[in-house]
């Protein structure tokens, strides 16, 4: 449990890419959000990512205020804690996860990297593994939310699990 940062401006950009209702005519005007609804709707895309992704999470709570993403619930491993952690704020838009999961078996915890320009996962597995021949390690423990050892881009943040 803890506080994480994350890159604001990098991330999968899910907020508003729901199917939208018809634009309005020239008659009808577009209702007007509150800042609560708008924050109740992205917490709700945050949990349509986290179930899309196939993570057990049991009652599943997700808060947003403007930046910040509070979650909660319980989850079965450290691994599924820590991916729900990563998929929300590896989230265009988030700058902080409050998380507030609890954990049914617990387990050490993966330390996190944030990937830089010019990084690829066999260069991330050189630099913490001392084997850039590693880089499949990295890449199962992200599964999910990666679809392809290839495709990380600046800012993402990794999971590195610790290799027993």
């Amino acid at each position: 449990m803890g506080l994480f940062s994350f890159i604001k401006e990098a991330g999968a950009k899910i907020f508003g890419t729901k199917k939208a209702a018809p634009a309005p005519t020239p008659e009808v005007k577009a209702p007007t959000l509150t800042q609560e609804e708008i924050n109740s709707h992205k917490a709700d895309e945050l949990i349509d990512v986290i179930n899309d992704l196939n993570i057990p999470v049991e009652s599943l709570y997700v808060a947003v205020d403007d930046d910040a993403v509070t979650i909660a619930g319980k989850t079965q491993s450290q691994s599924d804690r820590e991916k729900v952690i990563l998929a929300v704020g590896n989230t265009y838009g988030v700058a902080t996860v409050d998380d507030k999961l609890e954990v049914d078996v617990p387990e050490p915890e993966a330390q996190f990297y944030t990937v830089q320009k010019g990084d690829s996962l066999s260069k991330i597995a050189k630099s913490v593994y001392g084997d850039a021949m590693k880089y499949p390690e990295i890449f199962e423990a992200n599964k999910p939310m990666l679809s392809h050892p290839d495709k990380i881009y600046p800012g993402q943040v990794l999971r590195i699990p610790n290799l027993a």
